[in-house]
């Protein structure tokens, strides 16, 4: 259903209250609060207002220096309606505070692969020595964005000198330093009026978008998809993505479409999600209904993608099977990578995946002989390996994924839907069939299966034990029907903890995670049997994560 004028947020009133509204620090739900994304919250609830950035920009001004870092700072911002406002007064404090800033160079939307790939070249992506994340003159970068969020909130993310979004340690000192600086008022953050800000001598031109789109060569086929004249529809939802496409598609030439170039802070043009809200997730198939809609029957396009606000995601639409599911995809994006497509990568270059996507992934490595690195949820896991060429492609379940360039080395550190979105594209002209054509070979050879998240509810306090459980803690021997093969409550990647608990048999495996925001955990869970032994799986796990709480 296409959203009507009652579901449009009221833009000039949000941005009154991002000014007007002061939150209260002693009130948890209007404290700085970094999840593994940054900061989130509307200016409306006082989640998300000027003192929250003055606070945690000064933190971040604080904490780079604390780690010597002292170059230049990148900065960008997507279409939402409060990330303007945040960018200005992130500005004001960065400029006041000497440091080196680099805007974009044409005043304009800048997608978050853009800043990842932007500090990654200052820091030496492309040198024989590899990214720097130590030593003079090291950038880092701030990302003013709530992702897919609804259009009445606002999002604030650090990126660190590798590039990619910053660990557990960086954003729990930040946010507690912002939240001090809260409690004591952030009157006497120095601060220099936007205006002289914008001239000031440390402030800086960045030509993200030249600098992207002119090296998205060096890590895709773009020959291929040219050559091969796909008619290619690339929808950026009104997203930070909006000038990307058009310039990648004259730059290289490609027969490709800028399905919807409108930006409207308010989204009045998108279909609600499934909860009637709008939102920008470029995986769900009531957000993307108006693209997958031109894809049936006499599909307009051989290949149509779409990204959320900040481009980090990525949605695949096929003529013959519509919005792919995003586990889907990430098999199919491994399987082709990792056949022959990347030939310079080397044998010895692992598939990284977060331990609660798809299992089929699982097998697709395994049929390769390449080592898998299976992690807990969050893109800073596999960080380290996209760096220094150990992991050649980095993927999520909630559609964020990036890769190697083609010679082995970083291209982002960060999730870029842009490329992803490329790529499905590039495996339909290099070899003729859609991904998911694709996919549909793969269930074929290694099985089918049904995946599904769900919520359960929980107390704080239950919360809490269930991101501390340990694996004796699960007394149950089966599952399903099936004996239980491993408990897990460390990613076998890193042995690092997954905050909750995965239960895995030979047919299937769900894990259960605490959520950050309300009082349910997270269930999710895959069947390679069917759909009603994954809904047998889905109820057998919420007994066993009962009995591992109550003992």
């Amino acid at each position: 259903m296409r959203a009507t004028a009652e579901d449009l947020i009221d833009v000039d009133a949000l941005v009154s209250a991002y000014y007007d509204q002061t939150p209260d620090p002693e009130n948890i739900a209007e404290r700085v609060t970094f999840g593994t994304s940054g900061h989130r919250g509307s200016s409306l609830d006082r989640a998300f207002n000027e003192a929250h950035i003055i606070a945690t920009t000064a933190a971040i001004v604080e904490y780079r220096r604390n780690q010597g870092i002292d170059g230049p700072l990148y900065i960008g911002r997507d279409t939402h309606a409060l990330s303007l406002p945040a960018w200005q007064t992130a500005l004001e404090v960065l400029i006041a505070a000497d440091v080196h800033v680099m805007v974009d160079a044409r005043d304009s939307y800048t997608p978050t692969p853009a800043v990842s790939h932007a500090i990654l070249l200052h820091n030496g992506a492309t040198t024989a020595d590899g990214v720097r994340t130590s030593g003079p003159e090291l950038a880092d970068g701030i990302v003013v964005t709530p992702s897919h969020n609804p259009p009445r909130d606002g999002g604030f993310k650090y990126n660190p000198p590798h590039g990619g979004p910053a660990d557990s340690d960086a954003t729990t000192w930040i946010a507690n330093r912002a939240n001090d600086i809260l409690r004591a008022g952030v009157s006497h953050i120095a601060r220099i009026p936007l205006d002289r800000a914008l001239n000031a001598p440390n402030l800086g031109k960045h030509d993200y978008l030249s600098a992207y789109v002119d090296d998205l060569a060096s890590v895709l086929n773009l020959d291929a998809i040219r050559e091969s004249g796909l008619h290619i529809g690339a929808d950026p939802l009104g997203g930070a993505a909006v000038e990307y496409w058009g310039a990648i598609g004259e730059r290289y030439g490609l027969n490709l479409t800028v399905v919807n170039p409108q930006v409207d802070p308010r989204w009045g043009f998108m279909t609600l999600d499934w909860d009637a809200k709008i939102r920008m997730d470029c995986s769900s198939p009531y957000a993307m209904a108006s693209l997958v809609d031109t894809m049936s029957g006499n599909a307009a396009y051989d290949i149509a993608t779409g990204n959320d606000a900040d481009a980090d995601r990525h949605g695949i639409v096929t003529p013959d099977a519509g919005l792919m599911n995003p586990n889907h995809y990430l098999a199919v994006a491994i399987h082709y990578l990792f056949s022959g497509a990347r030939p310079q990568w080397g044998t010895n270059v692992a598939i990284g995946k977060t331990l609660v996507s798809s299992a089929l992934i699982d097998r697709v490595a395994h049929g390769l002989q390449r080592q898998l690195l299976e992690v807990p949820v969050g893109f800073k896991w596999f960080v380290p390996g996209l760096i220094n060429g150990t992991v050649g492609f980095g993927g999520e379940e909630s559609a964020g994924a990036s890769f190697l360039r083609a010679d082995g080395t970083v291209w982002t550190t960060d999730k870029d839907g842009i490329l992803l979105a490329l790529l499905a594209s590039e495996i339909t002209a290099v070899t003729g069939k859609s991904p998911s054509q694709h996919h549909t070979d793969l269930t074929n050879e290694l099985g089918s299966s049904w995946y599904a998240r769900i919520d359960a509810p929980a107390t704080r306090e239950q919360k809490s034990t269930l991101a501390q459980l340990s694996p004796d803690q699960v007394t149950a021997t089966t599952l399903a029907g099936d004996p239980i093969t491993e408990r897990l409550t460390t990613a076998p990647g890193n042995n690092a903890a997954i905050g909750g608990l995965k239960v895995t048999t030979d047919n299937a495996w769900f894990a259960a995670r605490p959520s950050g925001t309300e009082d349910v955990y997270k269930i999710y869970a895959e069947s390679f049997v069917s759909a009603d032994h994954l809904a047998t799986v889905q109820t057998e796990a919420k007994n066993v994560v009962s009995d591992a709480l109550n003992n």
